[in-house]
């Protein structure tokens, strides 16, 4: 019989495991978290991810870096959406 995944975690969730898992400080994830911090880097976004089991799509700030990183390799794509956004 297969052995089934739990749906719950027993262990507490605290910056501690997080910087355990991240090798990052517990206060960086703590300043992080409260906004005391500027969005991390693309490749600490990537380490948060792994360590909590998700892709770093999850994060809207990695998203919105994507988007930008695209968009500005777009100029007329810039100036249609922003004449379309005045409206």
């Amino acid at each position: 019989m297969a052995r089934r995944r739990r749906r719950f975690s027993e262990e507490p969730f605290g910056y501690r495991a997080l910087a355990d898992k991240t090798k990052l400080s517990a206060g960086y994830l703590n300043h992080l978290v409260h906004g005391n911090r500027p969005v991390p880097s693309d490749d600490v976004m990537r380490t948060l991810a792994k360590a909590l089991g998700v892709e770093p799509e999850h994060f809207r700030e990695y998203r919105l870096r994507v988007i930008t990183e695209r968009l500005e390799a777009m100029p007329d794509l810039i100036d249609r959406l922003y004449k379309r956004l005045r409206k």
